[in-house]
């Protein structure tokens, strides 16, 4: 199943291309009592909203996906989390170039600078704006596979980590590029871009053999698949729980292959991953204030 959120926090169900509104479905997540619980409450109680929705799918009203405005599907994830330098190509090209570089000598793997964490006010989806700061500085794409945990998991071992996913879908982590640690460089508002749709993984039938690529005003600047991710999708698992527990909706986004480069205001940036689909979002015309 396909699942978004659009126009003014509707849910939907997407068949083919058209979008089916199953926003009553909603009623089966609880009210939840202050203090509340960690995790996004869409994702936490997802099987029961599926029910309903599946229910409701032959009466539901439909529109065309391109009449509607994509928000990004997990609207409240207890936290988003970064994979540097976990594709051999992007190793090499940000040793070679210094405006990514920013004088790193320990450019090696992964391991060497473990995960990062994004804020959750960077998340935007693809119907949105990405808003660009800091015109003195460069500021980068990055296309990655973005993994929506399921439920709650601590110190997961990788032959188990895939039972802890709901879905995937295609993530921008975007960044400024300079001398600061990647959480503060890549968490500006809307620099972190979740869209179309989450794509519940019994349709994706290996995460580590999807395309993925992105095209800047139709120029092709990244373009791979996630088998050469260093560490994939279960040792990411693996590694993240090591060290955080993971909630309901928390995103992991898995790292950038080789390509990246500056975006500008008013480009059109078209981000595409195999079994999951595409979207062009548009960089806003001008700098934030």
């Amino acid at each position: 199943m396909r699942i978004c959120r659009f126009d003014d926090d509707r849910l939907g169900v997407i068949e083919g291309d058209q979008v089916l509104d199953v926003t009553p479905a909603l009623a089966e997540i609880p009210m939840q009592r202050w203090p509340l619980a960690q995790g996004d409450p869409l994702i936490a109680h997802i099987d029961r909203v599926v029910a309903a929705a599946k229910s409701l799918l032959p009466s539901a009203p439909r529109k065309p996906v391109a009449s509607v405005r994509l928000l990004a599907p997990v609207p409240n994830p207890s936290k988003i989390v970064g994979a540097p330098i976990n594709y051999n190509d992007h190793i090499e090209e940000s040793k070679q170039d210094p405006g990514i570089a920013h004088g790193r000598t320990n450019i090696r793997h992964i391991s060497d600078w473990g995960l990062f964490l994004k804020a959750n006010s960077s998340l935007v989806g693809a119907g949105e704006e990405i808003r660009l700061r800091f015109p003195d500085r460069r500021n980068d794409h990055e296309v990655e596979l973005a993994i929506v945990i399921g439920r709650r998991g601590d110190r997961i071992r990788k032959e188990q980590a895939l039972d802890y996913v709901w879905g995937y879908s295609i993530g921008l982590d975007m960044t400024v590029r300079g001398p600061e640690l990647q959480c503060f460089r890549k968490s500006i508002d809307t620099y972190s871009v979740l869209g179309p749709w989450i794509v519940s993984k019994d349709e994706v039938a290996d995460p580590g053999a999807l395309d993925l690529s992105i095209r800047v005003n139709g120029e092709l600047r990244q373009n791979s698949n996630t088998r050469y991710l260093v560490y994939d999708v279960r040792r990411l698992i693996e590694y993240a729980s090591s060290m955080y527990t993971l909630h309901p909706g928390d995103i992991i986004m898995t790292g950038t292959p080789a390509g990246v480069g500056p975006v500008r205001p008013g480009d059109l940036l078209t981000a595409e991953i195999q079994s999951i689909g595409r979207f062009d979002i548009r960089i806003a015309p001008e700098y934030a204030g």
